[in-house]
């Protein structure tokens, strides 16, 4: 079967190859795969060029039938970068797969031409074409969601480094005002920001201000805390405000220790702390 199938393949890339890859591309260009305003006709051409290519070379050199074979490496790899690059540039995982599938009509038109009335042959041969060009979609539908979680995790993760900015109040001051929901992935950035800045300022005092964050539970109460002993291992104070009435009452009735931790209301109370802690002072000016 698998030297059946093999041939299958030579016979359909022996000749009149530009034909064949001309099929291809008009299929594309007519059934959706094409985004004008995402891919130049040029950049698809070439996109197109290359797979065809590979998928000849292994037609030529007898590769397996099962396109997760070695044989198949090459033409996987591609496929895995087009598919990536797609999905970057904003295709659907339709339109991706789409483009594979293309090939099939032009395939299944040169199989019915090469066979004439042996309908036994056509239809194995046309069952062994489905075959491969199903696979490689199914692949091109893997690769695509790969490339898909990848933009969506870096695009979170600038978002994260976006939302935790550490602002230099004074010499020495640092503020830390965060913004929403405080997990595990968030309070790590915060703690790098934080630290790094305290390494790049000489900052002695940071004030971690949670007015803008809705909750406070157990988990998030865990994460101050890391974040204000990772900061006092780097030589700084730190000073959480924003401590409103209902969080106050939260935080007393989950029983965490907060001892040795100086709390404010309001950022410009803890600044006011700050400034004593630093032996500065702010004194309005006379007329």
């Amino acid at each position: 079967m698998t030297a059946a199938k093999n041939q299958v393949l030579v016979r359909l890339f022996g000749d009149k190859q530009e034909e064949l890859f001309d099929q291809w591309l008009k299929e594309i260009n007519t059934n959706g795969a094409r985004r004008d305003d995402l891919i130049s006709e040029n950049e698809l051409r070439a996109e197109a060029g290359e797979l065809f290519g590979l998928i000849k070379q292994v037609a030529t050199n007898g590769g397996a039938e099962n396109v997760s074979s070695e044989a198949w490496s090459a033409v996987r790899s591609t496929l895995g970068q087009i598919s990536q690059n797609r999905a970057r540039k904003g295709f659907t995982p339709m339109q991706t797969a789409t483009f594979v599938l293309a090939l099939k009509r032009p395939l299944f038109n040169k199989v019915r031409t090469l066979n004439g009335h042996d309908t036994q042959k056509l239809g194995d041969e046309l069952w062994q074409i489905n075959e491969y060009i199903d696979q490689l979609a199914l692949f091109t539908t893997e690769y695509f969601q790969k490339g898909r979680e990848e933009l969506i995790l870096r695009q979170q993760e600038e978002m994260l480094e976006l939302s935790t900015p550490v602002v230099k109040l004074w010499d020495g001051i640092l503020a830390l005002p965060l913004v929403g929901t405080l997990d595990s992935a968030r309070t790590q950035v915060v703690m790098e920001s934080l630290l790094q800045m305290i390494v790049e300022t000489g900052a002695e005092i940071a004030i971690i201000d949670i007015t803008g964050v809705p909750t406070v539970d157990t988990l998030v109460a865990q994460h101050l805390l890391k974040t204000i002993t990772a900061a006092r291992l780097m030589g700084a104070d730190c000073i959480i405000s924003g401590i409103r009435p209902q969080i106050a009452q939260t935080i007393v009735h989950l029983g965490v220790d907060l001892q040795g931790v100086v709390t404010k209301s309001s950022l410009a109370d803890a600044f006011v702390v700050a400034l004593k802690k630093t032996n500065l002072s702010v004194t309005r000016a006379r007329a």
